[in-house]
């Protein structure tokens, strides 16, 4: 049974820092690109930021280019994101994803790009 647990989120002030992670079991991702998406209340999910599968590579959503930071550990399953100098429009709940595609070599930024989902994180950014 494959299951994505996101962990790290809570509430922080403006310019503040958090680090979230996305441990994966059941199966192993190694091949699949990994992305982070977030919700904010009354919002579609939208993209926030997606790594290649071989962790060499990285792509964000405009609005966290600069503040975000995704990472990934295929030897402990695991993805993170770094937040840096949050701003209160990041407030959102946070999901991890798998990507559909194996070894793919464009980004995915859309919901139906990804087949496994986490149950979401709750990020508050106060200002």
């Amino acid at each position: 049974q494959v299951q994505l647990v996101e962990s790290g989120g809570g509430s922080v002030q403006a310019g503040g820092s958090l680090r979230l992670s996305c441990a994966t079991s059941g199966r192993t991702f190694s091949s699949n690109d990994m992305g982070w998406f977030r919700q904010a209340p009354g919002a579609e999910r939208d993209f926030v930021a997606a790594i290649r599968w071989s962790g060499r590579s990285t792509y964000y959503a405009d609005s966290v280019k600069g503040r975000f930071t995704i990472s990934r550990d295929n030897a402990k399953n695991t993805v993170d994101l770094q937040m840096d100098r949050l701003k209160p429009e990041d407030t959102a709940v946070y999901y991890c994803a798998t990507s559909r595609v194996r070894f793919g070599s464009t980004w995915s930024i859309f919901n139906k790009d990804y087949e496994y989902w986490g149950q979401g994180t709750q990020v508050t950014v106060s200002s």
